[in-house]
């Protein structure tokens, strides 16, 4: 028989890869998102226009914070899995917003767990953020090391959000999976993140921001391997267990800028700015338990990943 999962967020960079894949696989789709202007909506409706075609993808075109919407929602599909994945997005964004951080990520969240105690969801999947670390001392960042520090709004929500999830499964036993991602590129990457802005940035002969000295590193996890990770996380979700789901090989942001000038065939012109509030001087996933447990291991390096991100980019401009 033919199982149900609902995907918030469907539309977006993650949720339309992971829509795709299990309507590959044989899934029955119903996407929830409400295509807000964080970035054009219309890029959004592109990523899912083939799943559109498709019959056993529908749309919910709503926010997570319509309690009322949402438990319809849940009440009428009886899903037997739910993939949380919409938030509002970006460390510098929630400071300047905080209200708005928390009104989505946590309402909505909540909103979410209850609907899906009320309608009989087995297994949830959260995704949650390399972020929660913050500066952490220890590297690599495994999922048991402290995580009571951190350094943006958008963070101290994705915490807050484990423990709403951790709160459920002990009250109500829903198997809850909460699964830190740490900065997911390729196809499809939101406009506003590095790899994606320096891409284009590089190749229309404009000038790309550097906060810092280049020195500060990032844990890039390429699309594939992040939906690798989470499609086994819904097969074996059966009680609450947190996971980094990660490249677990961070690049600095100096051999970030180099890579992209590589792959675009142009250099760059950068202009170095001060640090920003609220970023992290690096992530790094301590993959240990994500290979005991869920087998994840990522198989996309960074530098194929930014030569297959820059590929789709310039397929996309020479469709428009």
């Amino acid at each position: 028989m033919t199982q149900t999962i609902l995907i918030t967020g469907a539309a977006g960079f993650i949720g339309s890869h992971l829509s795709q894949r299990l309507l590959d696989n044989g899934w029955r789709v119903i996407g929830f998102d409400n295509f807000c202007d964080f970035y054009d909506p219309l890029i959004k409706r592109s990523n899912i226009a083939e799943l559109l075609t498709r019959d056993s993808f529908e749309l919910i075109e709503a926010d997570i914070r319509e309690s009322k919407v949402v438990h319809r929602a849940l009440e009428l599909h009886k899903p037997s899995v739910v993939v949380h994945i919409a938030a509002m997005a970006g460390v510098r964004p929630s400071i300047e917003n905080p209200p708005y951080y928390t009104a989505v990520n946590l309402d909505g969240t909540v909103n979410l767990l209850d609907a899906s105690v009320q309608s009989g969801v087995r297994r949830f999947i959260f995704a949650s953020s390399s972020s929660v670390y913050g500066n952490n001392d220890k590297v690599p960042f495994a999922e048991d090391d402290p995580v009571n520090d951190p350094i943006s709004p958008y963070a101290a929500t994705k915490r807050a959000g484990e423990l709403l999830c951790h709160t459920y499964w002990h009250l109500y036993q829903l198997p809850i999976f909460c699964l830190r991602f740490f900065t997911v590129f390729g196809p499809r990457q939101r406009p506003d993140l590095a790899i994606s802005k320096f891409l284009r940035c590089i190749a229309q002969d404009k000038s790309i921001p550097m906060y810092g000295d280049g020195t500060t590193s990032r844990d890039y996890t390429y699309i594939d391997d992040i939906i690798d990770g989470v499609v086994t996380a819904i097969d074996r979700c059966d009680h609450y267990r947190i996971y980094n789901i990660g490249g677990s090989d961070p690049v600095t942001l100096s051999d970030l800028i180099q890579t992209c000038e590589q792959v675009v065939g142009k250099a760059a012109q950068i202009d170095t700015l001060p640090m920003q509030p609220g970023d992290v001087s690096r992530t790094f996933a301590d993959l240990t338990r994500s290979r005991a447990e869920l087998d994840f291991s990522p198989k996309i390096g960074f530098t194929e990943g930014v030569a297959r991100q820059w590929a789709w980019h310039e397929q996309v401009m020479a469709s428009t």
